[in-house]
């Protein structure tokens, strides 16, 4: 069971599945270990087109459908979480550049990204991960300037940036309809990458602080009215926390695939562990679980491709899929029993990879809240 895609997404994703099987699943355990920047790996996406899936072909991207964009992140996140969260983190960082930018600003980012750039989402500090709102970076205008100061935390492919969204108060006193967001471009002086995050899990995605000294930055630059920083932001994360849940079903499956080969291979009593009802039912719960992700992603964005409101409906995609990635990740070791638990195996890499799907894009406590309260507001 899986998305139903297009003919032509069809003949993408046999390219994707080669790459991701013969150039990604293997590679990415000495990253695991290293923490480095796996930077063969990104040039090649890079070949690939991959970093650019969210990039809309008006302005010279690969006009893929929605669902057939799931199916490949799903791809990539089945061999790596950590590479797709970085081919991902594009699209976040354009994601409120196509929602509130002018079209100079939509091509030049666009442009930025086509040619091998990355986009970076600069929103959560140390002091405003879910509350958002609280957030200490100012923005004060100057004449035909702002002037940037306060730090980020936390920020996806900070290390790697060619353009940062960055989100800053313009008028505290206003809570979040004070908050603004800008367009910063790489080299700017005062803008600096900070702390380098050494994480438990998705280690080929670099983590970093992003600091802003005195950063001085055009009034053009900005996106949209001044004020509306935080709407943009909360639609962007509508937005991101879908493409999340893809990539966490795209781990989840994984973990089936590995837990499976496992116990078809592994005699214990006279023969496979498969074969016992215990294994069954547990792979079974394994299956069920990423399939009804998959479905709530698919429902999340074929409303968004109507223009629908699908703020619950991604909130519960996210926060499914979060659970049921760990859930199936814990359920993958203890089919490999001992095996599960040792570095020789691969599921005690994805159990890790798997813990961030229930805390980042929003906690899923967040998004309990998100689905409660519009649950609750609609009787």
């Amino acid at each position: 069971m899986a998305y139903i895609i297009s003919d032509d997404a069809r003949e993408l994703l046999k390219d994707v599945k080669e790459f991701a099987e013969k150039e990604i699943k293997e590679q990415v355990k000495a990253y695991d270990i290293s923490g480095e920047w796996p930077k063969e790996i990104y040039d090649k996406a890079i070949e690939m087109q991959l970093h650019m899936m969210d990039v809309p072909e008006e302005y010279g991207g690969l006009g893929l459908d929605h669902i057939d964009q799931a199916a490949i992140l799903e791809q990539i996140a089945w061999a790596d979480a950590g590479v797709a969260v970085t081919l991902n983190g594009n699209g976040l960082a354009l994601k409120p550049v196509l929602i509130a930018g002018n079209e100079e600003q939509k091509q030049k980012c666009c442009d930025i990204i086509v040619n091998g750039g990355w986009g970076v989402f600069a929103l959560t500090e140390p002091d405003a991960g879910c509350d958002a709102g609280n957030g200490k970076t100012t923005a004060v205008r100057s004449g035909d300037e702002y002037i940037l100061n306060g730090r980020k935390c936390f920020i996806t492919n900070a290390q790697v940036g060619d353009f940062y969204v960055v989100t800053a108060m313009t008028d505290k006193s206003k809570g979040t309809r004070g908050m603004s967001a800008f367009l910063i471009y790489k080299d700017t002086p005062g803008l600096s990458v900070g702390n380098h995050e050494n994480k438990m899990g998705i280690r080929t995605s670099v983590t970093s602080d992003l600091v802003l000294d005195d950063v001085r930055v055009p009034v053009e630059n900005r996106l949209g009215e001044e004020g509306t920083g935080f709407i943009t932001a909360m639609k962007t994360l509508d937005l991101a926390r879908t493409w999340c849940a893809v990539i966490g079903v795209g781990l989840a499956q994984r973990c089936i695939d590995e837990a499976v080969n496992y116990a078809k291979q592994r005699i214990q009593f006279g023969k496979p562990i498969s074969s016992h009802q215990a294994i069954e039912f547990k792979i079974a719960d394994m299956e069920i679980r990423t399939e009804a992700s998959r479905q709530l992603v698919a429902h999340a964005i074929r409303l968004s491709d109507l223009g629908m409101s699908f703020g619950r409906e991604s909130a519960a995609a996210k926060c499914f899929a979060g659970d049921s990635v760990v859930q199936t990740a814990l359920d993958a070791v203890q089919i490999l029993g001992g095996y599960g638990y040792s570095r020789e195996y691969p599921v005690e890499k994805l159990l890790r990879d798997a813990k961030i799907f229930q805390i980042f894009e929003g906690t899923n406590e967040i998004q309990r809240m998100v689905v409660g309260r519009s649950v609750i507001s609609s009787h």
